[in-house]
């Protein structure tokens, strides 16, 4: 080895000298990876108030649901069963395909010859 090498070595590189028994730097910390318990009251409150705020949010939620589902107009919920029975007799209801039509013109009150009313035009 040459001596140029040896005055470039870079600065943090550390001597066993420097360095604690225990293998850390004597200027780190050995409870370095327990210090968060120093603040374990706040982070405990912490995450509480953040566990709170999200029930707060989902009975908000819930509720709003719940207004949302009264609001709206469901018939099998809201109608009466008479009214369950009147929309099937509706549903069995059926517009006449002219077989008839004959027989209602032949049995009619109405002029045919009649002219076509229009609203608000005197004859």
């Amino acid at each position: 080895m040459n001596g140029s090498s040896v005055a470039n070595t870079p600065p943090s590189v550390k001597s066993k000298e420097d360095q604690g028994l225990n293998g850390h730097d004597e200027k780190e910390n050995p409870f370095a990876e327990y210090m968060w318990m120093e603040n374990e009251e706040d982070f405990n409150r912490q995450v509480e108030e953040e566990l709170q705020e999200q029930d707060f949010l989902d009975r908000c939620f819930q509720e709003m649901l719940d207004e949302e589902d009264q609001d709206w107009f469901i018939p099998a919920r809201d109608l009466p069963q008479a009214m369950g029975q009147l929309q099937q007799q509706l549903n069995g209801l059926s517009v006449s395909d002219g077989h008839n039509s004959e027989d209602i013109l032949s049995k009619s009150n109405l002029n045919p010859d009649a002219k076509e009313f229009i609203p608000g035009v005197k004859y």
